[in-house]
């Protein structure tokens, strides 16, 4: 069996979704492709259920990108699109395309239409698009595996030393914690955590090997949006500045501190506390 996903927006919203796929790889035992904009695709390099990604220019897309992805879809035997981009261009797209099972939350291809579920934990509201087609999603259970070799190798590249090594994904943009508290924070944690190891994310290259630095790392404190989902899917402590509690899992280890709105003014003291080290 194939499926087939259509996921706009950004890399964020791409690994929100790597649950669902997932789900859908496991319980249809299907093969998955994915259609994302082209800045995803390395994302799903990540994921071993899914066969190929398609970039496509959702916002921009011109009669030729539309004509691709058409020939790209009808080629091969779909049974399945999950599409969460519907427009009138993408219904007639899939309406001559000949899969049978068409879910989406609106539009005139769409053969089972869903209600969105709207707030909570965006990976598990992906469950949404599934029970259409008999299949239940547990976000809270998947786990991104990182190839061991990607692993070792960001393990030796690690600060020497044998404590606790801690992450820091700032997002450097605008809004964000200030970048000379993201500075002075090491010095504050070792003056009570002596032995602390810190390391900052890699945000460019490979996504393998950034997903294999954040898995090396015992804990992490992230506005990075990318981090944060990363450091999700991976299953480890975490500290997402500028995320509320309702928009994370409800897991031991993660909390959300602050808003978006204004990180500016959050204070050292509640980020040490956050990190249990108040």
């Amino acid at each position: 069996m194939r499926a087939l996903f259509l996921i706009p927006g950004g890399s964020s919203q791409q690994l929100q979704s790597f649950a669902a796929v997932a789900a859908v790889a496991d319980q249809l035992h299907a093969d998955v492709q994915v259609v994302c904009p082209l800045a995803a695709v390395p994302l799903w390099s990540l994921h071993p259920a899914v066969e190929r990604a398609m970039p496509f220019s959702y916002e921009q897309a011109t009669l030729a990108d539309w004509a691709n992805l058409m020939g790209s879809v009808r080629e091969p035997d779909f049974q399945v699109s999950l599409n969460l981009a519907p427009s009138r261009q993408m219904d007639l797209m899939l309406s001559m395309s000949h899969i049978p099972t068409r879910v989406a939350s609106g539009g005139f291809s769409a053969t089972e239409r869903i209600t969105p579920i709207e707030g909570g934990w965006a990976n598990q509201a992906f469950e949404a698009f599934l029970k259409p087609i008999g299949v239940r999603l547990d976000a809270e259970s998947f786990r991104l595996a990182i190839a061991p070799a990607d692993l070792e190798a960001a393990s030796a590249a690690l600060p020497s030393g044998d404590g606790p090594a801690l992450l820091l994904a700032p997002s450097a943009a605008g809004g964000d914690w200030p970048a000379q508290q993201w500075q002075d924070l090491p010095a504050k944690i070792r003056s009570k955590l002596p032995n602390l190891r810190t390391l900052a994310s890699t945000r460019a290259g490979d996504m393998r090997k950034r997903a294999a630095q954040i898995a090396s790392a015992d804990v992490v404190l992230a506005s990075d949006p990318v981090s944060i989902e990363l450091a999700l899917l991976l299953g480890l402590p975490l500290v997402a500045l500028g995320r509320n509690a309702a928009s994370l899992p409800s897991r031991a280890g993660v909390q959300g501190l602050g808003s978006a709105a204004n990180l500016s003014q959050l204070g050292d003291a509640e980020v040490l506390a956050a990190l249990g080290l108040g």
